[in-house]
């Protein structure tokens, strides 16, 4: 038997000497991890994503309330067959959250329902984001947990969806606080002093006491973690006030924008990771039904008079049976692969729309348009940045064109606006403010959602 002597280290070079290229590859480590951490503390990422689901969201919900409005007594209010001491009963079992549970009186509900449709409006339009998104989750939880059978799956989306929007910092751009703030920068590039923000610091000193009183009086659920996440919010506030009244350019301010971008791009990943959930778990339970293996299960929905708004286009595709299966398989096959696409940009497009155009499917073949709105809404996470822009260009377009016929105002800084508005990414706040203002820095939005 022969044995292979140990080979020999290079000459020059002690036996236990380490590898010269050691230090550089663990400087290019540190390097990359250094430019990471750059990254997700100096910007809120996806500005166009999170403002695609800022207006998604609160469009749906906007419009489900103002569909429901001449039948909000029988679903909500004091004329449900679910009635409010059944509510209370089962909202002390599972210490959900309802404002609506706080009295029985048809006054407070028509208050707490017009709320919400305020909310939502100004949270479409992106006024006061940050207090508009609290009181957006506040009306949402409360109107579904006050008659928890209502409604379709949209609804868990949407509720889940209402509680991640105020941890994000979506109202970078297309919204009304944005074009605020890119006012108030060009007021400072000419010289002249900001400003001061009366309307958001009041909102928050109205909604103090109110949170106090609901805190004391245990009017916020029995869970511990909602009204831990209302105090941080309100307390948040306060700080970003302080900071940008006293120390606008102090540490204190970068630190809560460093924290405010943390906060806002996990929140991010969380919703990618969310839909990611609901596409995959729907994808597996479908492949475990004998009826999607077999490529019918599409023909059923489609010859029940709940789920058909419209007979004659549902009997043309339940009458091809070709067509019932190829559909019925597709939906299973993108739902099951799409969260394994998302590192090939390509790949994930192509099954970004094929599945946008499913829930469109759904909301005309089956009659469920707040469901599939809930769902593309959730899916333009994963929207291309490239193509959210251009889309906001042609939308600009549009709306110049549309209101072209209109008299032109030349408006200085000195009068309360400029001439045209830039995309308000990377303006400062104004002074006094609670946060609602774009974010110092840029956020592209890349890798996932770009």
């Amino acid at each position: 038997m022969t044995t292979t002597p140990p080979t020999a280290p290079p000459a020059g070079r002690p036996a236990h000497a380490p590898d010269p290229g050691t230090p550089d590859r663990i400087a290019a480590a540190g390097a990359a991890l250094a430019r990471a951490l750059q990254r997700i503390t100096a910007c809120a990422l996806g500005p166009y994503q999170s403002a695609v689901i800022r207006i998604g969201f609160a469009a749906t919900y906007l419009f489900f309330l103002l569909r429901e409005l001449p039948h909000r007594h029988e679903l909500y209010g004091p004329d449900s067959p679910w009635h409010w001491d059944l509510a209370r009963r089962l909202t002390a079992g599972n210490d959900a959250f309802s404002v609506l549970l706080w009295s029985d009186s048809t006054l407070w509900f028509e208050a707490v329902y017009a709320l919400t449709v305020l909310s939502a409006a100004a949270l479409l339009l992106g006024w006061r984001t940050r207090t508009m998104s609290v009181l957006f989750m506040v009306g949402v939880l409360s109107v579904q947990n006050r008659s928890v059978f209502m409604g379709d799956g949209g609804d868990n989306v949407i509720h889940l969806m209402a509680i991640y929007l105020v941890l994000t910092r979506c109202a970078q751009v297309w919204s009304l606080d944005a074009r605020r703030a890119a006012r108030g920068a060009e007021r400072g590039a000419a010289g002249l002093p900001p400003r001061r923000d009366v309307v958001g610091p009041v909102l928050w000193a109205v909604l103090g006491p109110v949170l106090l009183g609901a805190t004391l009086m245990d009017g916020l659920g029995g869970t511990w973690w909602f009204p831990v996440l209302l105090w941080v919010l309100w307390l948040s506030a306060a700080a970003w006030w302080a900071a940008e009244r006293y120390a606008p350019r102090g540490q204190q301010r970068a630190l809560l924008d460093v924290l405010a971008n943390l906060v806002h791009n996990a929140t991010l990943v969380v919703i990618m990771v969310e839909v990611c959930l609901i596409y995959a778990t729907a994808g597996w339970y479908k492949i475990q039904g004998s009826r999607w293996q077999d490529g019918t299960a599409l023909f059923y929905p489609l010859k029940l008079d709940y789920f058909t708004p419209w007979p004659a286009l549902s009997d043309v595709l339940a009458s091809s049976g070709l067509m019932v299966m190829v559909l019925t398989y597709v939906t299973v096959i993108v739902q099951v692969a799409f969260p394994f696409t998302l590192f090939n940009r390509r790949i994930k497009n192509v099954l970004l729309v094929m599945m946008i155009g499913e829930h469109a499917g759904i909301a005309l073949l089956l009659g469920l348009p707040f469901f599939s709105m809930a769902m593309i809404a959730a899916d333009a996470v994963f929207l291309p940045t490239v193509f959210l822009v251009w889309l906001g260009g042609r939308a600009a377009l549009g709306r110049q064109r549309l209101l072209g016929w209109l008299p032109r105002r030349s408006r200085s800084p000195e009068a309360g606006g400029p001439q045209q508005v830039p995309t308000a990414r990377s303006a400062p706040e104004e002074r006094g403010g609670t946060g609602e203002a774009p974010p110092h820095g840029s956020g592209g939005g890349h890798t996932l959602v770009g």
